[in-house]
């Protein structure tokens, strides 16, 4: 099993807002006993006081890398990460019709053992963060198009309750 350059293994969880990330990054972190790289955008969308911009978002991209590269440091066997570039990079072309190549570098030479894709199957929670209840569905296609193109491997998340997370140790078990 190829490892990152800190020896742990690192699980990427992708995919549109309230498709319950964050609960299944807390829920495998638990099983496995492993290491949570928390989402920086909600931590620095919180405290900011005004509407964020293009620039806030570009930081947010930099922040999160940096979160995980420190979390990746420390020593932990396996790591899970609530969202990375990828989504940021959906977030930057739905909110701005932008593409910054340094974040695609970046996205691109950023090396995980796996993504899931989790499925906007899951009602929809409301928060003053998430901004498109209508749009989970094209906002999954999105990531999906993403990986396929890049051809980065996936495995899809869905389902609710015991069957989403029974998937979802079934496929770290594969990658450790």
């Amino acid at each position: 099993m190829e490892k990152t350059n800190s020896g742990c293994i690192k699980i990427a969880i992708v995919g549109p807002e309230s498709s319950g990330k964050t609960t299944l990054c807390n829920q495998l972190a638990n099983y496995f006993n492993g290491a949570i790289v928390p989402e920086f955008a909600r931590q620095y969308l919180s405290n900011l006081n005004r509407p964020y911009t293009l620039q806030d978002v570009l930081f947010i991209a930099n922040e999160q890398l940096d979160f995980e590269q420190k979390i990746e440091q420390q020593g932990n066997k396996i790591i899970f990460c609530d969202t990375n570039l990828i989504t940021i990079k959906i977030w930057l072309k739905v909110k701005y019709n932008y593409f910054n190549a340094q974040l695609e570098h970046n996205m691109l030479q950023n090396f995980y053992h796996a993504h899931f894709l989790t499925a906007p199957d899951l009602p929809w929670e409301n928060d003053t963060l998430r901004e498109h209840p209508n749009f989970r569905d094209e906002l999954f296609k999105m990531h999906e198009e993403i990986l396929t193109q890049h051809k980065i491997s996936f495995s899809r998340i869905s389902g609710i309750g015991e069957k989403r997370i029974s998937k979802a140790i079934e496929e770290v078990r594969k990658v450790i």
